[in-house]
């Protein structure tokens, strides 16, 4: 019995974390279980395909399951396309997919790790508003 080869890996955008499994198949793609043809909205969507597209004929033997949770659609879909690159890296070891990754945007492999900051108590509702104040 052949072991199959499976690649854990995983990626966070603000609140958002996803985890994705990559294993040999027929090129199918999840997202939360929805295939990624039919995941909305739009934009997200061809966010997510961005390392696909770039890994060509990599991704046809390939089937990518991943789960996102937390933060927005978003940060949701930017985690998502960086766990799949990040998979496909490890799969095909392949320095040259790696290069253009990289060359096409450097988050498709490295996470950015900015949060939003937290509010200041007895501040106006944003992080650095602040209250009026009048002298006269």
């Amino acid at each position: 019995m052949t072991a199959v080869k499976l690649v854990n890996t995983s990626g966070k955008r603000k609140k958002a974390v996803a985890r994705s499994v990559l294993k040999p198949g027929n090129g199918e793609v999840r997202i939360n279980g929805v295939l990624l043809e039919a995941y909305q909205p739009r934009l997200a969507r061809m966010k997510i395909m961005e390392p696909l597209l770039i890994a060509g004929d990599n991704v046809s033997k390939v089937d990518i399951r991943v789960n996102v949770r937390g933060g927005g659609i978003f940060s949701q879909a930017e985690a998502a396309r960086l766990t799949i690159a990040r998979a496909l890296i490890d799969h095909t070891k392949d320095k040259d997919l790696e290069k253009e990754f990289l060359e096409y945007d450097r988050h498709l492999l490295v996470a950015d790790v900015r949060q939003r900051e937290d509010r200041k108590p007895n501040s106006a509702g944003k992080a650095r508003a602040k209250t009026q104040k009048s002298y006269r």
